[in-house]
């Protein structure tokens, strides 16, 4: 029932976790400030353009809403 192995230490498996986890951001390919710029910016416009989309829905509905209620 029992394994006949012993458990790996707690304190053992935090330091495999560290080395494993310094072992896999060396293989991690960091994306250059160019790009992070551009992206950033890409990620302003959209969420720009969404805000004008939801504001321009929100004043329509108001409006159909006012409309609909005033008859």
């Amino acid at each position: 029932m029992a394994s006949d192995e012993k458990k790996t230490g707690f304190f053992k498996r935090i330091g495999n976790y560290f080395r494993e986890m310094k072992t896999e951001l060396k293989k991690v390919v960091w994306p250059t400030f160019k790009q992070v710029r551009s992206n950033t910016g890409i990620v302003i416009a959209v969420l720009v353009l969404v805000g004008a989309i939801i504001l321009v829905m929100d004043f329509g509905l108001e409006a159909l809403i006012k409309w609909l209620l005033a008859k």
